[in-house]
């Protein structure tokens, strides 16, 4: 399963920087047009997360998200034909709703190839697998493509389609451990499955804990990708360049911290790493600032914003093994699928609003005051994560490291289609 997902992020990593130059310099689009065509693939995820939820739960997470994998791997071949404005949106809503539909049902997936005592070592390697297979694809997309090429772009979402097409038949040689049957036996408890959704908004320890993400989302990992490089490289004044080694920076680190932090972890509070996580993010924000107000005095700037996204990744490793894990221990089997719906749609909403806020603010020259708010949410998304230790089942908040458990001939199989 994880290489199956290294294989599809490599995919991703080759294409995900370029749809916006793609549709402005190789089809020539107005550059409005074009990023609202880029927006598109961000808010069909808010239909496809919680589709892709309530698909899992009712024809098992293997083939929701071989169906996702088919959907994105479409979309990816619908950019190559890309001609004007109306098949960029077409394409973009396409890639968007297939990656959403992909996320819940993988998680839920992962989540039942193992014991729940592994989960926690899973979904953090997933971490790391996830950021060399982005990191691997954008060093091969550096090598590959060229501005005067549009056969070169054409080449990189080919690619993307086939890894996710690669991906859909080691699905189904995949053998899931089943920890409690999934069946709903009692009337009572068909009823509570019917119900879907409204069980799991009724769930408030679980609601506690998408607001948080949410926030963190929002203040963390959207902002990495969109105020950071804006802010280095306007009041930082750093080339491209300088921002392409400072996020290879974050890269290698998240690589190579991930199981160190993970056996620091172990035996420890899952709401403790994330406290730990939103400290980290508050440093690195923090240096961010320092070194965009300083403009570089005595410390070269590249260097001071790629020890940032070092700082900042190390925060990453931390709410790795408590995030997806977490939430796939609230869920119970019936509604697996809809509790990650829920939990992808966190990500979809962080992801929208955070560049929103970024780009609004970067736009008025408050930048400074984007980054000491920044600095202040971290401060608060600490606090909620404290609180929401006193929520959680003490079993639930505990980090587990151990060795993944598969399905063997002696343990029960749930074959999920």
């Amino acid at each position: 399963m994880l290489a199956g997902d290294t294989l599809s992020a490599v995919g991703s990593g080759l294409t995900l920087p370029f749809l916006l130059v793609y549709l402005s310099r190789i089809r020539g689009m107005d550059l409005a047009v074009a990023g609202l065509a880029v927006a598109t693939v961000a808010i069909a995820g808010f239909a496809g997360n919680p589709v892709g939820g309530w698909l899992t739960d009712r024809v098992g997470a293997r083939r929701a998200l071989g169906f996702g994998l088919l959907v994105a791997a479409t979309g990816a071949f619908m950019v190559v034909l890309i001609r004007g404005p109306w098949d960029a949106f077409a394409a973009a809503a396409v890639v968007g709703f297939g990656a959403a539909l992909v996320f819940p049902a993988q998680d839920a997936f992962l989540a039942i190839v193992v014991d729940r005592t592994a989960r926690t070592s899973v979904f953090a390697v997933r971490n790391l697998t996830l950021n060399a297979g982005y990191g691997l694809g954008a060093l091969l997309a550096s090598l590959l493509v060229d501005l005067s090429s549009p056969r070169s772009f054409e080449v990189l979402y080919v690619v993307d389609g086939l890894t996710f097409l690669a991906f859909i038949p080691i699905l189904w040689v995949v053998r899931l451990h089943r920890e409690a049957t999934t069946a709903v036996p009692s009337k009572a408890g068909r009823a509570h499955e019917l119900s879907g959704y409204r069980v799991v908004l009724q769930d408030r320890t679980f609601l506690r804990f998408w607001v948080l993400m949410a926030f963190l989302v929002t203040i963390g990992f959207a902002q990495s990708v969109a105020a950071f490089p804006a802010y280095a490289t306007g009041v930082g004044g750093i080339a491209a360049s300088g921002i392409s080694l400072a996020l290879a920076a974050n890269t290698f680190t998240v690589v190579a911290a991930q199981f160190p932090v993970l056996r620091l972890m172990e035996g420890r509070r899952r709401t403790t790493g994330i406290v730990l996580a939103c400290l980290c993010w508050a440093v690195a924000w923090t240096i961010t600032l320092l070194v965009g107000m300083t403009g570089g005095r005595g410390t070269p700037p590249v260097l001071g914003f790629s020890i940032a996204m070092v700082v900042f990744a190390l925060g990453e490793t931390l709410l790795a093994p408590s995030q997806a894990a977490l939430a796939n221990d609230l869920a119970p089997d019936h509604l697996r699928g809809r509790y990650n719906g829920l939990y992808a749609l966190a990500w979809t909403t962080g992801l929208a609003v955070g560049p929103a806020i970024a780009g609004v603010t970067l736009r008025s020259g408050n930048g400074t005051l984007l980054f000491a708010g920044l600095i202040a949410g971290c401060g608060l998304g600490a606090m909620a994560a404290a609180r929401l230790s006193r929520h959680l089942p003490a079993q639930i908040n505990l980090v587990t490291v151990r060795a993944p458990v598969a399905a063997s001939s002696d343990s029960p199989i749930e074959r999920d289609g």
